[in-house]
């Protein structure tokens, strides 16, 4: 009667991990209906494939065990009937044991090292994958009976593959979930940030009360967390700080929405007031001699002249309610934005508006942009959004061939009401974001 081989070749140690997946495996082939145990040995393989992290295998070890699974002819995964006796009476079973030379394993490995495919097989021993059954002389065959039955087969052991097989497919069904979480969160925070964005450009270019700058530090600091190798519990808590963010300038939006409501209906409100108050003059007739005809000769000489003081045409009131108010873009905001033009001013720092102001009279002329030119920005742009384009014009660099001819554009768009800075601050923002993005990526 023969041993059943349960300790490696050579100088390699027994660790108690092997003795742990010889004794999970014979406690499962010591179960009732063991032998009816059917597993697909490719499936499992994919849910092997998706649970490597928890299990603790890399891809390279997987691609041996790939090409260890193809020595196995059947599809199927089973425990040989005799097994059960065997583990009983501790004799020699063939198993589910395959028993490649190096060679031919290397060669299905795809051309994997002799050192790499030992140190790989260590690995999916460890891991309890597989189990070693090596000969007295380490040489892997099997020793066949009468009728070619194989009775004995030194290799390497695939049946703490079926007795764990409802372990592995709970593992994979894990990540499966886990992966699913995190594919919805990113999906999640990739829209709470659109909409970050686009409601931070719309502020800036509505002229909505706020501290803009606040919001995009905040957005800039949230976003600079966000990477690949984010947990789901990072993405959860990352996803409810964005949203807060987000609901937060949802409501100054909203804020300043209802404020232009009520504006607006107390003005119609006024209007109504006086037209009803001008109708009242035409209605009672006591009020008639406050609308006195053209003078007469024969009108009593000791009534003085009345003074009415002149009256402004409702048209005319209206266009001047109606001016637009100043937008004012965080100068904190326009520096990250540009940092370039931060050369150009005194001692290499720009403290104030006044210091970006001067900073672009010499930016525009290091640009090549006419006199002609700058002074249509000025009277049109005014001193600041000039400032502040020119700066911009300076952080894309070659991307613009005549400063000039574009500054003359932005010139006419803004003429015409077509043109604000809102946009074009968040656009310089975002490409530094992806840029910065970028670099963490190649560094990392």
């Amino acid at each position: 009667m023969q041993t059943r081989p349960t300790t490696p070749f050579g100088r390699r140690p027994l660790s108690l991990a092997m003795v742990a997946s010889q004794a999970a495996t014979e406690n499962f082939a010591a179960r009732p209906g063991a032998s009816d145990t059917v597993v697909h040995k490719w499936r499992l393989f994919r849910a092997l494939t998706e649970a490597k992290e928890p299990l603790g295998v890399t891809e390279r070890a997987l691609s041996v065990l790939h090409a260890l699974l193809s020595f196995h002819q059947e599809t199927a995964l089973t425990l040989p009937e005799s097994d059960l006796s065997s583990a009983e009476a501790g004799s020699g079973s063939s198993g589910i044991v395959v028993f490649p030379s190096n060679k031919e394993l290397s060669i299905r490995a795809h051309g994997m090292a002799p050192a790499t495919l030992r140190r790989h097989l260590a690995c999916l021993v460890d891991a309890g994958l597989i189990i070693r059954r090596d000969s007295p002389n380490g040489k892997r065959f099997a020793r066949k009976g009468q009728g070619g039955a194989i009775e004995d087969a030194f290799g390497f052991d695939l049946a703490p593959l079926v007795a764990r097989s409802t372990e592995i497919e709970n593992l994979a069904e894990e990540v499966r979930a886990e992966n699913r979480a995190i594919a919805l969160l990113r999906e999640k925070i990739t829209l709470t940030r659109r909409d970050i964005v686009k409601m931070i450009e719309t502020g800036l270019g509505e002229g909505v009360s706020g501290d803009w700058d606040d919001a995009h530090q905040q957005y800039a600091t949230l976003s600079a967390r966000y990477g690949r190798g984010l947990s789901c519990a990072d993405l959860e808590a990352l996803a409810r700080e964005l949203a807060t963010l987000a609901a937060e300038i949802h409501k100054a939006l909203e804020k300043h929405i209802k404020a232009q409501n009520m504006s607006g209906n107390e003005s119609q409100t006024e209007r109504h007031i006086q037209n009803q108050t001008t109708n009242s003059f035409d209605l009672e007739p006591s009020l008639q001699e406050g609308r006195a005809d053209p003078p007469q000769p024969n009108l009593e000489q000791s009534r003085g002249p009345i003074v009415r003081a002149p009256e402004v045409s409702s048209e005319r009131s209206q266009t001047f309610d109606s001016k637009p108010a100043l937008r004012a873009y965080p100068l904190g905001m326009v520096l990250e934005a540009c940092p370039d033009i931060v050369d150009y001013g005194r001692g290499g720092e720009i403290s104030s508006w006044r210091d970006l102001a001067a900073a672009a009279a010499t930016v525009r002329s290091a640009l090549g942009v006419s006199p002609d030119a700058w002074s249509q920005a000025l009277d049109v742009l005014g001193e600041h959004d000039a400032a502040i384009v020119i700066a911009a014009i300076l952080q894309r660099g070659e991307e613009i061939k005549s400063a000039g001819g574009y500054l003359r554009v932005l010139t006419e768009k803004a003429r015409a009401g077509e043109f604000s800075l809102g946009p074009v601050l968040m656009a310089l923002l975002r490409g530094k974001a992806s840029k910065a993005a970028r670099e963490r990526k190649r560094t990392g």
